[in-house]
């Protein structure tokens, strides 16, 4: 029976997934590590993650596939010189060297509404537009021998096809893409540099159902960005909100129609399906977890224990341990509030646990200012693991919140993406006969007023 490949190209790791065609049953998997990188300054060398998935390919056992695709970390840069070689390591998503540009672009349109009408999302530094910006500011050199500017998911799929490619989903976050108009921006980019022509700089947007390429035997899928693979993961179905809990923490949504939030909390990004995904992301999940029980020394399992043993009331933790995305504060710091002499190892734990919470579900509550949420609250990544999280989440959510099932719901998502463009059927065809969309439902804990005193933290 056919098998196809999904990849998970992101920030720490690319991983793979085989998956039989028929059943779904994941046959094979494989890792491969990147580069660590820490914020302000976040760069890798693209051909890093070429290493990387070769060496997940090969942890897969090479298999023969029909078909593959790739979901990329979002947003970002590869600049990239007539010959396709990097002129400048890659800018990731969470580098946050352009915040001046973010600023300064903003100002050259106008107001943040004018960027919201214009692409759905008002530039913030994870956008790529506002690294161009940064690359043309400062390094003049790089920025003269740049030829093309493709993200981290279209420079995968190229390696693949050898191909200049790029999807809805994907071509959203760039801030030069309109997901309400389906085309590119041209007039914002001149912002950047007014005497570049752009339109021989940029990949070609494919549809849903579009083929990328050929790949050895396989055909290569459009690929999109790893939030619009993991909605295609966990089978999320409109009125279905999903939390992810990875290294950031992103709460996003399936909408009928195309949204612009000029506060700029909500990013308008189209998805992989011809549909819409408002989408709001913290720059501070897990990684805040995985610091707080790394001071504590203990295990995951006694991390959890030790916040659900504490009663509502203690500490307060602002988790903006490296800067934050939403609210847009780049240069913040965490902040540990309502300390006393008889804090115990339980309250440390469950500040942390409500600290990430209370900011993903701030984006819960910018979510349903634009589009309605009426179905189940998904929780999907590493993060999501945490029993303790999970309680929080569940008990502070107003909502019905089930854990995905999926393991590794990037990778599935690709994977049904290649399913359903090899068979030129609906995504949601294979999304049923895999099985996708369950999960397990969670029980809440009492949050106490964490969510009241969190919030005057936050805007005191």
């Amino acid at each position: 029976m056919p098998r196809v490949a999904g990849v998970d190209s992101s920030t720490q790791s690319t991983k793979v997934e085989i998956r039989d065609l028929s059943s779904g049953e994941v046959v094979a998997t494989g890792r491969g590590l990147h580069p660590t990188v820490t914020p302000p300054r976040s760069e890798q060398d693209p051909e890093s993650w070429c290493t990387a998935f070769d060496e997940a390919w090969s942890d897969a056992a090479s298999p023969d596939v029909a078909a593959i695709s790739i979901g990329g970390q979002q947003h970002g840069m590869v600049a990239l010189d007539d010959a396709d070689r990097p002129v400048h390591p890659a800018k990731l998503w969470n580098d946050t060297e352009s915040d001046a540009d973010a600023e300064w672009l903003i100002e050259q349109l106008g107001s943040p509404a004018a960027w919201a009408d214009a692409v759905g999302s008002v530039p913030v530094a994870a956008f790529t537009i506002t690294k161009l910006s940064w690359l043309h500011r400062t390094r003049p050199d790089a920025w003269k021998a740049m030829a093309r500017v493709m993200l981290p998911h279209d420079y995968m799929t190229r390696r693949l096809t050898g191909r200049h490619t790029t999807d809805r989903g994907d071509a959203s976050g760039t801030g030069y893409w309109s997901a309400r108009d389906g085309a590119y921006r041209f007039d914002l980019l001149s912002l950047v540099d007014a005497e570049r022509d752009w339109s021989v700089a940029l990949p070609t947007v494919l549809g849903p159902m579009d083929t990328a390429g050929q790949w050895e035997s396989a055909i290569v899928a459009p690929g999109s960005g790893d939030n619009m693979a993991a909605a295609l993961g966990v089978g999320l179905r409109p009125g279905d909100t999903m939390v992810s809990i990875g290294t950031s923490g992103t709460v996003s949504a399936v909408s009928a129609t195309p949204t612009a939030d000029e506060t700029g909390a909500v990013a308008g990004f189209a998805d992989a399906t011809g549909r819409f995904l408002p989408l709001v992301c913290t720059s501070n999940a897990a990684k805040v977890l995985d610091s707080i029980r790394n001071v504590l020394g203990v295990d995951h399992e006694e991390f959890d224990r030790l916040a659900l043993d504490a009663a509502p009331g203690g500490p307060v933790l602002l988790p903006y341990f490296d800067g934050e995305r939403t609210p847009y504060r780049p240069d913040a710091t965490g902040t540990l509030a309502g300390l006393r002499s008889d804090l115990t190892r339980e309250q440390f734990a469950r500040a942390a646990i409500d600290g990430v919470a209370c900011g993903l579900l701030d984006g819960l509550d910018a979510l349903r200012d634009l589009t309605d949420l009426d179905g189940r609250l998904v929780l999907v990544g590493g993060g999501a693991r945490s029993r303790a999280m999970q309680a929080v989440i569940a008990g502070l959510a107003g909502m019905s919140v089930i854990v995905a099932d999926v393991d590794e719901a990037v990778a599935t998502g690709a994977a049904v993406q290649a399913a359903a463009v090899l068979e030129q059927v609906d995504h949601a065809v294979i999304q049923e006969r895999w099985g996708l969309g369950n999960g397990t439902p969670v029980d809440g804990v009492d949050g106490g007023s964490i969510r009241e005193r969190y919030a005057a933290l936050r805007d005191g």
